[in-house]
């Protein structure tokens, strides 16, 4: 089986593709969209806090449009803290929980990938 990330129209599946014998199709099963999509770490935070445990990374390549929330501000579920910008649409990088914002890692026109760390929060 392997595993994919796929986005569509800006809402992120995760995908298991289980491998079929010779002359059978592979089969795919897709699960429920993401409130918040999956990243890798950003090399240096530009503007940072006290890091927090809890990572909000970009879903998608793009340019940093806003930065929606700042450090200390108490956030909930769903709250844009960053909006990304790609390919002429702006995309809400959203809070995967209740919380406290702890480190904001981009600024405002600063080019992410997929997978960069753009806040944390406790």
């Amino acid at each position: 089986m392997k595993n994919y990330t796929i986005t569509v129209n800006g809402n992120v599946y995760d995908v298991v593709v289980e491998e079929g014998a010779a002359g059978v199709a592979p089969k795919a099963a897709p699960a429920a969209p993401k409130a918040a999509p999956k990243a890798a770490p950003k090399a240096a935070p530009a503007a940072s806090g006290a890091a927090g445990g809890v990572k909000i990374e970009a879903g998608a390549a793009g340019k940093v449009f806003k930065v929606e929330a700042s450090v200390g501000q108490a956030v909930k579920r769903g709250d844009a803290v960053v909006i990304l910008e790609a390919m002429k649409m702006e995309i809400p990088v959203v809070a995967p929980q209740d919380g406290t914002v702890a480190s904001i890692n981009v600024s405002v026109g600063d080019a992410v990938e997929a997978g960069a760390l753009l806040a944390t929060m406790n």
